[in-house]
């Protein structure tokens, strides 16, 4: 049944689902005329205009956070093609022998991963479906990346878990204006047993329902998508100039490096575990690229190849942005939030909020625009209806994280470096998604 499923969702998927861009472009569109129809202009302004003013004005919102997944695509691409790393990804790759085994350990292994950290499991859970496709040749290519992004699904109640991480930050914007300063502790979001069983059940269960999609027959993938990446190092000549002695410095790099871990260890030393998020991951991905790579130039030359890969992010993170502002300025946000939260008591508010985080994910995939936009709206039903205020939280975590099974936006640094495009794994995400809904909501109902 889960694999008469899956297919019928990868022929819908490559018959209606159209390119990330044109998802965006589209998904823009929606807001902007359903944020007409509620937002209340400003005085001298027209609901046109206001529209207008928000895409305006929020699509540059998230320059920052697009550089950010661009330097993760790069450093951990740059990172993987490094010939120590290549044989690490090689010999874990070894242990799979057929392609249900394949399949299942690249989504137990990105699961892991994300529950870590989220870029490193993206990142990281990619490069090893990648190695697999090349090690077992009758494997479905589209469905390795896919179980990959499978296993982004454990993120949201993981250790970087950027709800559960900005509700116990008493500096948080929403803490400080809807929790009174008072922010709620990660032993009552991360470290609780439904939280424990949502990432036990995703490792254990996910991996073994994506042995159900394996197709009898896979599509043939291009030879050069799975082409390794060459030894970037160079050997110079004897009578090679000073110039490029200084390029191919090994000293050079062992410098840099240490100053980099000079301070990374002082960082986390300060911080301790909470320190890891996309920025010291990228640090720690590029100079752990540089190290392995050996030389300056040779760490350039993987991050060449690798630049190529981050066009989809670029372009289309703006659209996004964009989205997010008009969610939230129009109050569309609150709307689809509230028509949920009306119908919920303190018994099923937790799942009632859930569903309201999945529908808002389609416009705002972002965890840190999710919690500004829903998290005012969430919490002060909770306080009203008596609920768990950490299980609200974690609520709105879970539906982010699920919801994205349907939802391309993360999928754009995996599918870069597979040289896939969203149609090759949607299909199966959303089988994913289908069957993985019972996971939360047994743990937002019944598990204390």
């Amino acid at each position: 049944m889960i694999g008469k499923i899956s297919s019928f969702m990868v022929r819908i998927v490559n018959r209606y689902l159209p390119d990330p861009l044109v998802f965006a472009i589209l998904l823009s569109m929606i807001v902007f005329v359903w944020g007409y129809f509620i937002v209340t202009p400003k005085e001298g302004s027209s609901a046109v205009m206001s529209m207008v003013g928000f895409w305006g004005d929020g699509f540059w919102n998230l320059l920052a956070f697009t550089t950010q997944m661009a330097m993760i695509v790069v450093t951990g691409f740059a990172l993987a093609s490094s010939e120590p790393v290549k044989k690490l990804l090689n010999y874990i790759a070894s242990f799979a022998k057929t392609p249900k085994q394949g399949v299942a350990l690249v989504c137990f292994f990105g699961g892991l991963a994300s529950a870590i950290n989220w870029g490193f499991g993206l990142v990281v859970g990619a490069l090893f479906a990648k190695q697999i496709a090349r090690n077992l040749k009758a494997v479905d290519y589209g469905l390795l990346i896919a179980c990959a992004y499978i296993g982004f699904m454990t993120w949201g109640g993981g250790l970087s878990g950027s709800m559960p991480l900005s509700a116990a930050d008493a500096s948080n914007i929403i803490v400080k204006g809807y929790l009174d300063g008072n922010p709620i502790p990660v032993t009552e979001t991360i470290f609780t047993w439904y939280n424990l069983f949502v990432i036990a059940c995703l490792l254990i269960f996910m991996p073994i329902l994506v042995t159900y999609m394996v197709p009898k027959d896979p599509k043939t993938v291009d030879p050069k998508l799975l082409a390794e990446e060459p030894n970037y190092q160079r050997v110079l000549d004897k009578d090679a100039t000073p110039a490029l002695k200084i390029e191919e410095s090994k000293l050079l790099t062992y410098i840099i490096v240490a100053l980099g871990t000079v301070y990374l260890a002082n960082y986390f030393w300060q911080k301790g575990f909470t320190g890891l998020n996309i920025n010291s991951v990228n640090l720690i991905f590029l100079l752990s690229g540089m190290l392995l790579h050996k030389t300056p130039m040779a760490y350039m030359r993987a991050v060449k190849t690798a630049a190529s890969s981050t066009a989809g992010i670029l372009v289309q993170f703006p659209f996004y942005a964009a989205i997010a502002l008009m969610m939230e300025d129009s109050g569309l946000g609150g709307v689809i939030t509230d028509f949920f939260i009306d119908i919920a008591n303190k018994d099923n508010y937790a799942v009632w909020a859930f569903f309201s985080s999945a529908a808002i994910n389609f416009a705002v995939p972002s965890g840190g625009g999710h919690w500004v936009i829903q998290g005012p709206f969430v919490l002060d039903a909770a306080k009203e209806l008596g609920a768990d205020l950490g299980k609200a939280t974690m609520a709105i975590a879970y539906g982010e994280q699920w919801a994205n099974m349907a939802q391309p936006f993360w999928a754009l640094p995996a599918l870069a470096i597979a040289g896939l495009g969203v149609r090759d794994i949607m299909g199966y995400c959303i089988t994913a998604l289908l069957f993985s809904v019972p996971i939360f909501v047994i743990a937002l109902y019944f598990i204390p």
